[in-house]
Parts: structure tokens; sequence; C-alpha cells
């Protein structure tokens, strides 16, 4: 399980003086003077996802998801609050090591090494965490058989299209066998095909009984696959509950047109 106890998380931005943007091009050459304002990009956000549990996150550009998820990875310090992450006995993980090593993180801006094959990044990370040859191949074989990969999975990264790079990116958040993922938007711009694999792969990884974190600007497709959702804006939660259960708290037909009456209260 992986909970999320008041966080917070705070950043610093410039704000331009009253009528300053109306100058900004009058006179290029002039110094201005900028003011300095702190900001919560998350904002006292609590909850837990369990084992068997996929979770979405929903909410527009600059809400505060990837922020959210980056914490939650242990990638990102929070400001205050903290993470707790348990194991299957109901113990706390507290050593940061294990804590990275029991979640498969997956966000927009992954970066592969495009002169491997696939196959060949898998065998280097499987050797990275200290999986043996057999077993590594078993876990390769097994990810081109779940994700659809046996057709590329032996040509160079590089040389892959959109949607089966995507796949090479969740292929990697598996081959140590997390308990947990972190999926920040993993179906966007990828054709039907691709995100329908995503989709496919996600349900497995909850029956499995894998505790699964996404966010996606999709709502159709986090009706269609999330336990629970959790809308936030502006750094904070608006909305949170069974798909079933926000729609009815604000009476449509659909989370799409929910998360507009939420928006508006």
């Amino acid at each position: 399980m992986i909970q999320a106890k008041e966080l917070r998380k705070a950043f610093v931005r410039t704000v331009l003086p009253d009528g300053e943007e109306n100058k900004r091009n009058r006179k290029r050459n002039r110094r201005k003077k900028s003011l300095k304002e702190e900001f919560f990009a998350v904002d006292r956000i609590s909850f837990n996802v369990k084992e068997g549990e996929i979770m979405g996150i929903l909410g527009p550009n600059g809400a505060g998801k990837t922020t959210l998820l980056r914490m939650l990875g242990n990638l990102m310090e929070p400001t205050a609050g903290e993470v707790i992450i348990t194991d299957s006995t109901g113990g706390e993980i507290t050593d940061i090591v294990e804590k990275k090593r029991v979640i498969g993180y997956l966000s927009e801006n992954t970066k592969l090494y495009h002169r491997l094959s696939t196959r060949e990044m898998l065998h280097m990370l499987g050797d990275i965490y200290g999986l043996d040859k057999e077993e590594c191949e078993k876990r390769v074989e097994n990810i081109f058989t779940m994700l659809d990969m046996k057709d590329f999975g032996d040509n160079r990264i590089e040389r892959l299209s959109t949607g089966q790079t995507q796949r090479a990116s969740i292929a990697r958040c598996l081959i140590h066998s997390p308990s947990i993922y972190i999926f920040d938007e993993p179906t966007l711009g990828l054709d039907i095909l691709s995100a329908e694999a995503i989709i496919d792969f996600m349900k497995l990884q909850k029956e499995a009984g894998k505790t699964v974190l996404y966010s996606t600007h999709y709502m159709e497709e986090a009706q269609f696959l999330c336990d629970r959702i959790m809308m936030i804006f502006e750094g904070k939660v608006i909305a949170q509950g069974t798909p079933e259960e926000i729609m009815a708290q604000t009476a449509t037909a659909n989370l799409r047109e929910a998360f507009h009456v939420v928006m508006k209260t």
C-alpha cells in the first residue's frame, strides 16, 4: 500500500508588478522590478491506495498531478507531509533504496537508451537489480508477451514508433517486478491499439494484486478503468471517490460532466 499524508510542495514564482505586463515591450533594455511569491503546487493532499486497486488522478495542466506523483515516487522531497509505503505484511518500508525498488515509475519524460534494443536494455537493468541471466530472460519473455512486443523487442529503440517506445518505457518499469506502479499520462498521444495494450496491462496488474496510480486527461478512460478517482485543481483535492460516487454526488452521467460541476462549486 502507498499512503500520502498531508502532502505539500512549495515553489517560488516571479510575479510582475501591476501594469508591468503592458510595459514589457516598450523598452526592452530597461530593467524591470519583479516580485517573488511562494505557492503550493500540491497543498495538503491525503489518500491511500491498496493492493489490487487502481487510483486515477485527474486534473487540467498545472493542477499539480506530476508534482504529486513525483513525491509519491520518491523523486521529489515534499515541503511538508509524508509518503508511507508498506509491504505485503503491512510493515512500513523505511529504507529509501527499498522504497524505490518496489516502485515502477513512468513519466512522459522517461529517457531510454536509444542505441539499445528493448531486450538489451532490460537485461542491463536486470543486471543492475541483481537478477541472474536465466531469471532475467524469463521476465523479458513474459514482458514481451504481456505488452505484445515480440515483433519489435529486438529492434533498436531509436527506430520504434511512439506507441512501441511507450511500451518499451513500461517494460523498463516491469523488469524488477515492483508492487507499486506510478504512471504519469501513460496513454497520452498514442494510437488506439497502443493505448489499449497499456490499459490491458494495467488491468492485469490490478488482477495480480499490484497497486496502480496513474494520471490522465482522458476522463472516459479513467471512468472505465479506475476503482477510485481523485480530482485535483490548483494543488487541492476537489473530489474523491469511486466514479459512481462522484457522478452520484454531482448528479451527472459521466466524469467529464462531474469534473465541470465540481470546478464550479
